[in-house]
């Protein structure tokens, strides 16, 4: 069944709505931080604002696109191994970007300006509290995925598909990554094109769905769990051992990502129809 792709007041609209949904967040997380919650707690608590905001701003954008987000879920996406290879891809996506911090610093592009860092590397494991690891999985790894992935790629990357895959993945990674900060905004583009292109094979959320939950949820933990310290003084850069080795990884990873994405799936798909 082929249904068409939203109407371009739809997208504005859900673009429009996502954009007040989380300027309404930002506020709430300033006024939990002003009443003495930790960082995180506060980021993840007042994400929960946001798709009341969404469901009353989009509730007759919803009702009209009932059957094309219908589609987007149907049981037909979703396999025991379209799960796996998603699941692997958001690994691969997550060691890349460690990669990249680590050669990062291995190289001296980042650095601390504090003289009193730790010099390290100094690693440990140690969880915050359960309701607050929970919380951050929740939203984290099934709130954010969902929302984000039918925004711009249900909706942003559906209504360009008539300019061809390049165009439009292109354009809906640029727009999932100006969603997102600033220092990660290289990781967020790579992730989108990712993403994207695992939605116009497939045809289905699914997939992008499972690999941005994946990544989101590895993040919670390194947040949530990872003590790590790593401050090498000016005097020891660059350090080409730790350097080219996580290039290696980085590479190595990025180049996974790219031979389970071109892998051609039987039976999928190869446009965005819900």
């Amino acid at each position: 069944m082929t249904v068409a792709p939203p109407a371009r007041a739809h997208v504005i609209a859900v673009i429009v709505a996502t954009t007040a949904a989380l300027i309404g967040r930002a506020w709430l997380q300033l006024e939990l931080l002003a009443d003495g919650l930790p960082k995180d707690y506060a980021a993840d608590l007042s994400y929960l604002v946001v798709p009341p905001i969404l469901l009353i701003l989009l509730a007759s954008v919803v009702n009209k696109d009932r059957i094309f987000l219908a589609r987007q879920f149907h049981y037909s996406g979703i396999s025991l191994s379209v799960v796996i290879e998603a699941m692997l891809v958001g690994v691969l996506l997550r060691i890349a970007a460690w990669a990249k911090l680590i050669a990062g610093v291995s190289f001296g592009f980042y650095q601390s300006n504090d003289p009193f860092a730790i010099v390290g590397p100094q690693f440990a494991f140690h969880c915050a509290s359960p309701h607050a690891i929970f919380l951050g999985f929740v939203v984290m790894a099934v709130m954010i995925p969902i929302i984000e992935e039918v925004t711009h790629r249900a909706y942003i990357q559906s209504a360009l598909h008539h300019l061809g895959p390049f165009v439009a993945i292109l354009i809906a990674a640029f727009t999932f990554t100006i969603f997102h900060p600033l220092a990660s905004w290289s990781f967020a583009f790579i992730a989108g094109l990712a993403f994207g292109l695992q939605y116009w094979k497939s045809g289905s959320l699914w997939p992008s769905i499972i690999s941005h939950a994946t990544v989101n949820g590895l993040i919670q933990i390194d947040w949530r769990c990872l003590r790590a310290h790593w401050n090498p003084p000016a005097s020891d850069l660059p350090m080409w051992d730790a350097g080219i080795a996580s290039v290696l990884v980085l590479v190595l990873s990025i180049l996974s990502v790219v031979h389970l994405l071109r892998r051609k799936k039987t039976g999928a798909q190869h446009a965005p129809r819900p």
